[in-house]
C-alpha cells in the first residue's frame, strides 16, 4: 500500500482537484490519503470534509489530521508519516494535479531495484511545459553559478526525458520506502520549507542508495501556492546556508553565505536604482538570513 501525504495551508483554491484526481488515476490502487493541515483559515478542511471525494464511499481512505498552528512543509510531512501505514510514502503538494501514470509505476521502481530509496516523477506547470524537478546537490560551485542564474545552463537542476539516478527530486512530488524515511528520523526539520528534498537525498546516497527520476509519471504544478516568492526566496537562501553547515565544511559554508548576502546586496542596489520596491524589499530581508 502507498501512504499519500499532503501537506495543506490554505489550499482551498487547489485541494479538491488533487484529490479527486488522486483516485481518477488510481482506480482499484491500495493507498490511503492523509492530509495534514497547517492551521489553514481559508476553509482549506470544510472542502475536504464535503469534497466530491467523500461521497464517493471513499471516506475510510482519507484521513486529515490538523495542527494548531503552521508547522512548515518538512515537520507537516513528518507528522503524516508517523500515522502513515503503507509501505511507500509519496509526497505530494497541495497545488498539483495527477497527470499521468498511477501508484504501480511508483511501487514498481521500488520493487524492481532494492537499491533504490527514492522516486521521483515529472512536474508541469499549467503550460504543460516541464519544471526543474530533479537536480544536482548545491555545493559550493553549484551555488554560485545557480545565484547567476546559470543552473539550467549547466545541468543543475532539470528534468529528464528518461528513467535515471539523479541527486535529488523535487519533495513536491517523492516517493520513498516508509521504513527508510523512518530510519533517516524524515525531513530535518530545521528547514521550514524548500530544500529538505535536496538535503534528506544527500543522507540516502550517502547511505549508498539509489534516487531515481521516473517522468512517465507526471503532475502538473500551480506553483507558489502556499507562500509568496519573496518567501520562497528566503527559505531556499537559509536551506542553502543550513545545508552548508550541515553537510560541507567551514569553507563552503562562508563562502555560501557570502556569495548570497552579495547577490541580495546586489540586488536591493539594483532596486534602488530602477525604483523596484518588490526587489528592494524582498531582497533587503535576505541580508538578514
Amino acid at each position: 500500500m502507498v501512504s499519500i501525504i499532503i501537506v495543506t495551508y490554505n489550499s482551498a483554491k487547489y485541494i479538491e482537484r488533487l484529490l479527486e484526481s488522486i483516485f481518477k488515476f488510481n482506480k482499484d490502487k491500495a493507498f490511503e490519503v492523509i492530509v495534514v493541515d497547517n492551521n489553514s483559515t481559508d476553509g482549506t478542511l470544510e472542502i475536504i470534509q464535503n469534497s466530491k471525494v467523500k461521497s464517493q464511499n471513499l471516506k475510510s481512505k482519507v484521513k486529515i489530521i490538523e495542527n494548531k498552528e503552521n508547522f512548515g512543509f518538512a515537520k507537516g510531512i513528518n507528522i503524516g508519516a508517523k500515522e502513515a501505514r503503507g509501505e511507500y510514502l509519496l509526497f505530494i503538494n497541495p497545488d498539483c494535479e495527477w497527470n499521468k501514470g498511477s501508484l504501480d509505476n511508483l511501487v514498481s521502481i521500488f520493487e524492481e531495484d532494492v537499491n533504490v530509496g527514492v522516486a521521483g516523477g515529472k512536474i508541469l506547470n499549467r503550460n504543460l511545459k516541464s519544471e526543474k524537478s530533479a537536480g544536482k546537490f548545491l555545493k559550493t560551485s553549484e551555488v554560485f553559478l545557480t545565484a547567476l542564474g546559470l543552473d539550467e545552463t549547466f545541468g543543475i537542476r532539470f528534468s529528464p526525458g528518461r528513467n535515471q539516478q539523479v541527486d535529488f527530486v523535487s519533495g513536491g512530488f517523492m516517493a520513498v520506502r516508509r521504513d527508510l524515511f523512518a530510519r533517516f528520523n524524515g525531513f530535518d526539520e530545521n528547514l521550514f520549507m524548500y530544500i529538505e528534498d535536496m538535503e534528506f537525498c544527500y543522507r540516502v546516497k550517502k547511505e549508498g542508495l539509489e534516487v531515481v527520476f521516473d517522468p512517465s509519471i507526471e503532475v502538473i504544478h500551480e506553483g507558489y501556492a502556499s507562500s509568496s516568492r519573496g518567501f520562497a526566496i528566503r527559505n531556499i537562501h537559509k536551506g542553502l546556508i543550513y545545508f552548508q553547515k550541515k553537510h560541507g565544511n567551514p569553507f563552503s559554508y562562508s563562502f555560501v553565505k557570502f556569495l548570497l548576502f552579495s547577490k541580495s546586496f546586489a540586488l536591493v542596489v539594483l532596486g534602488k536604482i530602477i525604483n523596484n520596491k518588490y526587489l528592494t524589499d524582498t531582497y533587503k530581508r535576505m541580508l538578514k538570513v
